[in-house]
């Protein structure tokens, strides 16, 4: 086993959803994958909170790697050179490291997991692409 690995196994009645994260628009549970692989990575399944009329301007993370995969609802993502794109049940999309991206909109009831490497990462404002 990878040094600092060790088996994990969540419950969903043991891990609530809370609000504290980076957006008070979402919900969040943790899947434990941070404590299990010493924060190589992280993952947690993020849901919408009633009055998300909050909306996030243009930002990147610093990190390795970034993964959402969408469960329930749709969200409208836009991506430097890409454009906006509508994500539904069943859909994923890997965000390369730096890449600058906002969310525009997602439904009342969205809900998606998200993987990211490190586990612990910086977020920063970025200006909108050209």
């Amino acid at each position: 086993m990878a040094s600092g690995m060790k088996l994990s196994v969540t419950h969903a009645e043991d891990t609530p959803f809370e609000s504290e994260g980076l957006r008070t628009f979402f919900e969040y549970r943790d899947l434990g994958i941070g404590r299990s692989t010493g924060g190589r990575f992280h993952a947690h399944v993020i849901r919408a909170r009633e009055g998300h009329g909050e909306r996030v301007g243009w930002h990147k993370h610093d990190l390795d790697f970034q993964m959402v995969y969408i469960l329930k609802g749709w969200a409208i993502f836009e991506y430097e050179g890409k454009g906006e794109v509508k994500l539904g049940p069943g859909d994923c999309v890997h965000q390369p490291p730096g890449i600058r991206h906002r969310e525009v909109d997602h439904s009342d009831d969205l809900e998606l997991i998200e993987i990211t490497s490190p586990a612990e990462y910086a977020t920063a404002d970025a200006e909108a692409p050209a």
